[in-house]
């Protein structure tokens, strides 16, 4: 299995850059490998493609399964096993969101959680719980976030994502709106009340 000019440059291009991404070169190559492939590939295949030993393919499809990154295949009348990677790259975006949650911000968050119910022994371990404070906040704000990006379809998460600038401009307009209202408030509070005329005489009977 030979690949195409433009195929070799994109999956060398990944394979460079899984160190920088977490990965090594081997699992970024035949992720990539996955990727741009028009069929499901065994494990033959990726080595012969790539020149890797049947271990390391082995090895890289195991930690690439591990991450729900590819999708295990069996054709009609072949006891191979055969992978894919998804075709939708908004599926890869959050399976990719939801793993590195996972393994890397929930065990943060949880550390987090434990430090800030400790009692601060001195001044200057409240002035560390403050500032895991604004760092338990900031990643639980994230992760919220990223909650509700799990939920969405990838039409609307496209939609989302094309807004761009405007949701800044959107969110500008709306503090406007909202400190205009309060100030709309105050000014009624202390504002002086309104001078009402005297009441009617009644005219009593002197007789």
């Amino acid at each position: 299995m030979n690949l195409a000019p433009l195929t070799q440059r994109f999956v060398l291009h990944f394979g460079e850059m899984g160190s920088r991404w977490g990965i090594n070169r081997t699992v970024g190559q035949i992720y990539a490998l996955l990727y741009v492939s028009p069929r499901a590939l065994n494990a033959d295949d990726i080595g012969e493609a790539l020149a890797f030993s049947r271990s390391n393919v082995s090895m890289g499809l195991k930690e690439l399964q591990s991450w729900n990154l590819v999708r295990l295949q069996h054709l009609p009348n072949d006891r191979r096993e055969y992978f894919q990677a998804p075709e939708d790259v908004w599926v890869i975006f959050r399976t990719l969101a939801e793993e590195r949650r996972k393994r890397e911000i929930d065990p943060t968050l949880s550390m987090l959680r434990d430090a800030l119910m400790e009692q601060p022994s001195g001044a200057d371990d409240i002035h560390a719980q403050a500032r895991m404070k604004q760092m338990h906040d900031l990643i639980e704000l994230m992760t919220g976030w990223l909650a509700d990006v799990q939920k969405m379809d990838s039409a609307t998460l496209v939609s989302l994502m094309k807004m761009g600038a405007k949701v800044q401009k959107l969110l500008q307009a709306t503090d406007k709106v909202a400190s205009s209202v309060k100030a709309g408030f105050k000014g009624l509070s202390t504002a002086s009340p309104a001078v009402l005329p005297p009441p009617p005489l009644v005219e009593t009977d002197r007789s």
